[in-house]
């Protein structure tokens, strides 16, 4: 049965229903479910009503019952349409809309209740849509609004926060001239939501629970309690209400409602939420997006600590990256190439959940198409929503850039900065995103993870308090040198001031050198002598105290109304400095204005070990001299200004580094902190397993992890897996006998050695155990047998890849075997060979990150038979998967085919 029979079924066999209901019981897409459903009214095989939100019927229906449905349009308004509009309203939130119907319709007053959950769980959106529902039923004046008080923002002065909430009398406090009253009073007769209740102070608990009881409160500075409000209340908590708040409170409220977690929504749900805030961007530009299923995948696996609230800011981002790319188009493409690293590595952290993943692919197709006209209804603006049109700022700016003559590419950079800073700071405000949770957009979260550690190590150690930005500093400080050594940059040499300050602080010198050999044994790595005087003076500037030494000054200017205090702001919260300031330069500010606000703000900072001037463009990068000889000292320019330039900057200029050059050096070859472990460079001599495949890269890697979970297993730490390619085989052999001995082997083709060799299906097939138990003991392998399922191919594709959906890929794959084997006739274990390396060319060619191969080598190949014959097969999957694969990977390919002879001669003398 197939998915339009599946619909006219269920609307049969269920009655009068929504288009979501169908979509949340079938576990479809609301958008296709709503087109099959128009599609069967069309060929008369259903009915609508006209009824908001519409209900589809069977058509042998009597008109008599369609009618009375449609006459009762107002009162399906009221009793459902309001809760309809929230996602999953006959799912994963259907407990919850009846408790809040309950609560709101319980004669005689209704009952207060308790909204809890995470941030961005809507907890805001579904008070709003309880105080609606309440309106619609008449149990509140329609013209009342909801009245809305977040404890958190005066949670530190408990008396300002009484005089908000009950009002004060005159003569109450200093600067009370007159009594007024409070949003209890304001809320009289209507509804009051006490957002982040856990934040009022148990004296503010206390009257507002004699306010339940009672109906009666007192102003700041009354005795008596003789006011007199009736009013509905409904809290909303992100903490556990037992732990926070007083148990005589948690009395009066009889009714607690739980918010699910974005992850503990069926996928249906993740996914409708997503195209919901796509359909609200779309009506902000009047404009269509087209969005791949691998960046739907992304944005679902990038929600982490932040729920629906964090989608909706990673949405905000995407689609604006994507308008800047493509202003002119009217439908504007979303694809992977505009994601942030950090959005795609959602794609690896849904990978990882593969129930979730299959679920959700279940449900996807290709391409996503979102118009503004699929717009919900927003209830009300919530505390993710930007306070201005993002995208109007992306296009005046670009046709400013544009005319001053700057390039796409330039103009990309620029703005692409511009809408990082815009969306940062716009949610570094908001609630309950800790500092910690803002760093790991930063820096890796095991860095984190291990500079906490190295903080219990350090207070154990030094006998005066750390600075509270110990957290901050040292693991931006250890992501930068990692990221320093992964790119091969010289080792710096450390500099007589740097050496004889240092030695005035024997204590820090002889803790960095225990944390320089921490780092070396968690990374493998060797930690030079140079970086452990730097991790001293980190130490020492990480004092309460402040560190005696003249800083240099950083001054941030960047075209702007807010582009260069955003990132300052950023710096100064993270890393609590004082030695940084910013000028934001209007577009229409001519370069003379421009210097003498630089000028005006650097004397703000002292500056006489120099200055450091981090800019955007334009003029301000031809200012340093004219700065130098205003302020009497040395000044180095740095253009193509980041944030995460800025936070290194102010971290090498609070350490005690004071060469101006040498901070300029090492700023100029900054690259950004590293969210990648590093490689070890130290090797002890093992024994080694080849793991071989054509490149030596995906699908050897793959075959290595197989293996070393194998290993783990089995308890065994001395032997260490290598991917090689099947291309240079011999030559890594060589390089790999100097420092390994090679015990055994695996993949797609036997190696030129005397070791056992298991082959590529054997391991599939879980033979793995078997395998190296037989290596432990010395003994050749058994008999090679050749078996390829489908089964096989899928369940390893599912583990180990993350854009590819298996289920569709695998049909590509087979058909463009079967036009290879038109002329070469294939073995199976070819066939596998083909599929696993296959699956890798597409995510490469995703990802833009495809291999190469010397163009000699591949001129050797590009006038064969089978070169033409794989370049023919290609533009099946080329078309399918919307890529183009290089002739460098058409090389690849035609290797595996061609290493058959070998498989023939290897699966004969095993035979023998």
């Amino acid at each position: 049965m197939n998915r339009r029979e599946r619909i006219q079924q269920y609307v049969m066999q269920t009655g009068p229903v929504t288009t979501m209901e169908v979509a949340e019981a079938l576990q479809l897409q609301r958008e296709n479910v709503s087109r099959l459903l128009n599609q069967l009214v069309r060929e008369g095989k259903l009915t609508k009503t006209i009824t908001r939100p519409v209900r589809y019927e069977h058509v042998l229906v009597n008109k008599e019952q369609v009618d009375s449905i449609n006459k009762e349009s107002n009162r399906e308004l009221d009793e459902t349409y309001v809760f309809d509009r929230i996602i999953g309203s006959h799912g994963s939130m259907k407990t919850q809309i009846e408790q809040a119907k309950a609560a709101i319709l319980y004669p005689p007053k209704g009952l207060n209740c308790l909204i809890t959950g995470q941030t961005g769980t809507g907890k805001t959106l579904f008070a709003y849509t309880m105080f609606q529902f309440a309106k619609n039923h008449h149990v509140i004046d329609s013209k009342k609004e909801l009245t809305v008080f977040n404890c958190a923002d005066y949670a530190h002065n408990p008396e300002l926060l009484m005089s908000h909430l009950f009002g004060y009398v005159k003569g109450a406090f200093t600067g009370a001239t007159e009594t007024t009253d409070g949003l209890i009073q304001q809320a009289d007769g209507g509804m009051l939501f006490l957002d982040e209740v856990h934040r009022l102070p148990p004296e503010g608990q206390e009257m507002i629970f004699y306010l339940m009881d009672h109906g009666t409160y007192s102003r700041l500075g009354e005795v008596e309690k003789k006011n007199k409000a009736n009013v509905r209340i409904v809290c909303a908590t992100t903490e556990d209400p037992n732990s926070n708040l007083l148990s005589t409170f948690m009395r009066r409220i009889p009714i607690t409602i739980q918010l699910p977690n974005y992850h503990e929504r069926p996928a249906i749900e993740q996914i409708e939420l997503l195209r919901t805030m796509l359909q609200l961007e779309a009506s902000r530009i009047n404009r269509c997006f087209s969005i791949t299923e691998d960046v739907v995948k992304a944005l679902i696996g990038s929600v982490d600590y932040g729920n629906v609230g964090q989608l909706k800011s990673n949405i905000q981002l995407v689609c604006a990256r994507g308008f800047l790319n493509y202003m002119d188009y009217d439908v504007i493409p979303l694809t992977g190439d505009i994601l942030t690293p950090t959005i795609k590595d959602g794609m690896i952290r849904l990978a990882s959940n593969r129930p979730l993943h299959t679920d959700i692919s279940r449900h996807l197709e290709r391409e996503m198409m979102v118009k503004p006209t699929d717009k919900q209804v927003s209830l009300k603006q919530d505390a993710y929503e930007l306070p201005y049109n993002l995208y109007e700022i992306i296009g005046d700016k670009a046709a400013v850039l544009k005319e001053e003559g700057l390039d796409q590419e330039a103009i990309n950079h620029f703005i692409t900065t511009d809408i990082n800073v815009h969306l940062k700071t716009f949610y570094q405000s908001s609630p309950n995103v800790t500092a910690e949770q803002k760093l790991t957009d930063i820096v890796d979260k095991e860095i984190i993870d291990l500079t906490k550690e190295i903080l219990h190590f350090v207070e154990q150690e030094m006998h005066y308090a750390i600075n509270d930005h110990f957290i901050y500093a040292m693991s931006l400080h250890i992501s930068s040198f990692i990221k320093r050594m992964q790119s091969g940059k010289d080792i710096r040499e450390v500099s007589e001031n740097l050496a004889s300050m240092v030695a005035d602080y024997p204590t820090e010198l002889s803790i960095a050198k225990r944390i320089a050999h921490f780092l070396e044994g968690h990374y493998h790595i060797i930690v030079p002598q140079s970086e452990t005087y730097y991790l001293a003076t980190l130490l020492v500037s990480l004092k309460n105290a402040n560190f005696d030494h003249q800083r240099i000054g950083v001054v941030v200017a960047a075209h702007g109304n807010s582009t260069a205090s955003s990132m300052v702001q950023v710096v100064n919260k993270l890393l609590n400095v004082d030695h940084l300031v910013a000028f934001d330069m209007s577009l229409d500010m001519n370069p003379k204005e421009a210097l003498e606000g630089i000028v005006n703000s650097a004397k703000r900072l002292e500056h006489e070990n120099g200055l450091l001037l981090l800019v955007d463009m334009g003029s301000l990068t031809t200012l340093g001299n004219q700065i130098s000889e205003r302020l009497h000292c040395e000044v180095r320019t740095i253009d193509m200004v980041t944030t995460a330039m800025v936070l290194e900057a102010a971290r090498k200029t609070t350490i005690g580094d004071m060469d101006l050059d040498l901070i300029y050096k090492e700023l100029r070859e900054f690259k950004g902190y590293s969210r990648t472990l590093p490689e070890p460079v130290t090797i002890k001599e093992k024994k080694a397993i080849l793991a071989i495949c054509s490149t030596g890269k995906g699908t050897a890697r793959k075959i290595k992890s197989i293996i070393d979970d194998v290993m783990v297993e089995m308890l065994i730490d001395d032997i260490e897996v290598l991917p090689i390619s099947v291309v240079t085989m011999e030559d890594e052999i060589k390089r790999i006998q100097k420092t390994y001995q090679i015990i055994g082997a695996t993949g797609i083709q036997a190696p030129p050695l005397d070791v056992p060799f298991m082959t590529l299906e054997d391991l599939l097939k879980g033979e793995g155990p078997h395998f190296i138990e037989k290596l432990e003991q010395g003994i050749a392998s058994d008999t090679i047998q050749t078996c390829s399922t489908q089964q096989l191919i899928q369940q390893y594709l599912e583990e180990n890849t993350v854009f590819l959906n298996p289920k569709k890929a695998i049909p590509v794959f087979e058909a463009y075997i079967m036009k290879i084997e038109e002329d070469f006739p294939l073995l199976d274990s070819t066939k596998i060979s083909l599929n696993l390396h296959l699956a890798g060319v597409v995510e490469r060619c995703l990802q833009n990150d495809t291999l190469t191969i010397d163009d000699s080598e591949r001129g050797k190949w590009e006038k064969t038979s089978l070169f033409y014959k794989v370049q023919e097969a290609n533009k099946e999957i080329e078309k399918s998967f919307n890529i183009k694969i290089s002739p460098d990977e058409t090389y690849y390919i035609t290797q595996i085919i061609d290493t058959q002879n070998t498989q023939k001669d290897t699966l004969i003398d095993n035979t023998l």
